[in-house]
């Protein structure tokens, strides 16, 4: 399936938000590629930087979420957009969000601008690095 034709199953008010989202994230984070595949038993648009898992997408029946593995690792990051989206609902790694006035875009692509150059995969090799020892 296409991005655009996940999109479009999406419900129809959201899709100009989840569009733009993508765009955003495509935009701000050029390391990552996107396609649409399964995650948690869920269908979405998944992000991945060398293969590896950074964001994903997702409409479900109550909200939007935009999972963002860089601040699920960076409490520092992660607190600074607790406070600079007082009314998405922030968890460990995702962000759950109505419309636009929970999520901003210009936010959202602050967002992923500074969790561009947090590269994963460094990250979990230096985890399994210090495991071995």
């Amino acid at each position: 399936m296409t991005i655009a034709d996940h999109l479009n199953q999406q419900e129809t008010a959201r899709i100009p938000l989840m569009s733009e989202l993508h765009r955003v994230i495509l935009k701000n984070d050029t390391t990552v590629i996107a396609t649409v595949g399964s995650m948690m038993g869920k269908q979405m648009i998944l992000y991945t930087d060398r293969g590896s898992f950074k964001y994903g997408l997702a409409g479900s029946k109550d909200h939007i979420t935009l999972h963002v593995l860089p601040i699920y690792g960076n409490a520092l990051l992660h607190a600074r957009y607790v406070e600079l989206l007082p009314n998405a609902k922030l968890q460990k790694g995702c962000i759950n969000f109505k419309n636009e006035a929970q999520m901003p875009l210009e936010i959202a692509a602050q967002l992923i601008a500074d969790c561009a150059g947090i590269d994963m995969i460094a990250i979990r090799q230096n985890y399994l690095d210090k495991k071995k020892k």
